[in-house]
Parts: structure tokens; sequence; C-alpha cells
């Protein structure tokens, strides 16, 4: 499975006292470059009620190794990793220092997500245009 990347550049209201930013951005940012990831693999979210599914997050984790800040820009790499019945995970990396031969590694974690029905109803099995998206 391939991996999607999206580049961004923190804007100057997102940085904390310490000069990076601040932790619950890393969640702003990559719900929108997961909402890119999907769009780029033929599955835009606003397709999906009338598909008859959506998704919610059930789990995050992010591991900090460095901040990012608003001098350069940074990069976000998704990549699917678990895909099960009714819950699929994907694994991300936020990315700084670009032009480095290694770029640095600065926040790595994974989110989960159940597909539900868009009625509320609860869990449902991973539609295939969702799971299409996920192992394209």
């Amino acid at each position: 499975m391939s991996e999607f990347r999206h580049r961004f550049r923190p804007r100057y209201y997102e940085i904390d006292r310490q000069g990076v930013l601040f932790n619950m951005w890393y969640l702003a940012y990559l719900d929108d470059a997961v909402g890119r990831f999907f769009t780029a693999r033929g599955a835009a979210w606003e397709q999906w009620a009338s598909q008859g599914f959506d998704i919610q997050i059930v789990h995050v984790e992010l591991d900090y190794a460095a901040g990012l800040t608003d001098d350069r820009d940074s990069e976000i790499a998704i990549r699917p990793g678990r895909i099960g019945t009714k819950s699929f995970t994907l694994d991300f990396v936020f990315l700084a220092d670009l032009d480095a031969v290694e770029p640095t590694q600065a926040v790595v974690g994974r989110v989960v997500y159940a597909v539900i029905d868009p009625d509320g109803s609860g869990a449902i099995p991973i539609p295939d245009p969702l799971r299409g998206a996920l192992q394209a």
C-alpha cells in the first residue's frame, strides 16, 4: 500500500510559548490530511453518507520526538495499517527538516477508525468503496 503525503506550514497562532506547534493542532492537521488522503484515493468523505457509511475515531496514539515550527514546511505521511471488518488503522508521521537527506520524524502515531452507519445506529462492515481506497 502506498504512502500519501501532505505538505503544510504551521501558522503563527498555532505556535505555543515553547516555540513549537501546540499539541492539539497535530490532530487538526492530521484530520485535514486524512480527508485529502481519501480524496486522492477516489473516496472523498462528501460521498460517504450517500453510500451509507461514515467513520469515527475510536483511538489515537501520538509519540512526540521533536516540535514543528512556523518557519518551515512540514509534511504528514499517511499509510493504511490494519484493515479489519468494521474498523481500520491509519499510521502517520509528521516530518520536519524536509530538505535534509533524512527528514526528522517529529511525531509518529496511529489513529483507529470505526466505520459507522450515518444514522448513528452503530458499527457496520467496511464497505467496498472504502476498503478499495484503503487498499489502493
